[in-house]
């Protein structure tokens, strides 16, 4: 099953790469030490062509990074230009952690059980880097398996750096985080687990277009 690692996530259920306790740890350790921005991440994504993210709470334009993370970066602008992500929807929120998005089965409020576990029907492998997860950076969502990644991602809404080395990060927001911090805001509940990130209205993906960097607005 997609999904990230989260403090308050039940393994069972979500298919957690490790334990609850050791996550919860590592969070209290990086709030406990400000961990300062790496200078790879300051360094501006790659340009040459964006992802304009439409939401139906704004806009988000993200760039990439095909110098660390090439195949997922190629993965991605395949999806998105075959219209995969358009119509599914971010069906797991955590503020000040992650929003995370691109299970095709969202597209059916019918199949809401099932959300989390979709992908496009094939897995691409782990391209773990040294690119910190820090808020705005995007990075595919897996299972237990490291090369369990397909189409789902999150993008991070604060310090998640425990994450590093841990999952792929492949590229950062260079517009939208007023959008970021909008969906971030948005309400949850108790999903299935327990755990405290379903929201309580649909943040729907209406589109996602790979267009060159000029063309972003």
């Amino acid at each position: 099953m997609k999904t990230i690692l989260l403090a308050c996530a039940v393994s069972l259920t979500l298919g957690l790469a490790a334990g609850c306790a050791e996550d919860t740890k590592n969070q209290e350790t990086q709030k406990a030490t400000p961990k300062t921005e790496s200078k790879e991440n300051r360094m501006s994504a790659n340009t040459n062509e964006v992802a304009v993210i439409k939401t139906s709470a704004g806009e988000m334009v993200l760039g990439f990074w095909p110098e660390v993370a090439p195949r997922t970066v190629e993965n991605f602008k395949k999806l998105a230009r075959d219209g995969f992500y358009d119509g599914t929807c971010f069906h797991r929120i955590v503020k000040g952690f992650m929003i995370q998005g691109g299970d095709p089965l969202t597209k059916d409020p019918g199949k809401e059980a099932l959300w989390g576990t979709g992908d496009p029907g094939y897995k691409i492998p782990a391209e773990f880097n040294d690119r910190s997860h820090q808020r705005g950076v995007i990075s595919m969502a897996r299972s237990n398996d490291p090369n369990s990644a397909g189409s789902q991602f999150f993008i991070c809404d604060g310090d998640a750096s425990f994450l590093d080395h841990k999952y792929t990060a492949f590229g950062k927001l260079i517009q939208g985080e007023d959008v970021l911090s909008k969906i971030a805001n948005t309400p949850v509940v108790p999903s299935r687990s327990g755990e405290n990130s379903k929201p309580t209205q649909r943040v729907e993906v209406i589109s996602i277009k790979i267009v060159p960097a000029d063309q972003a607005k």
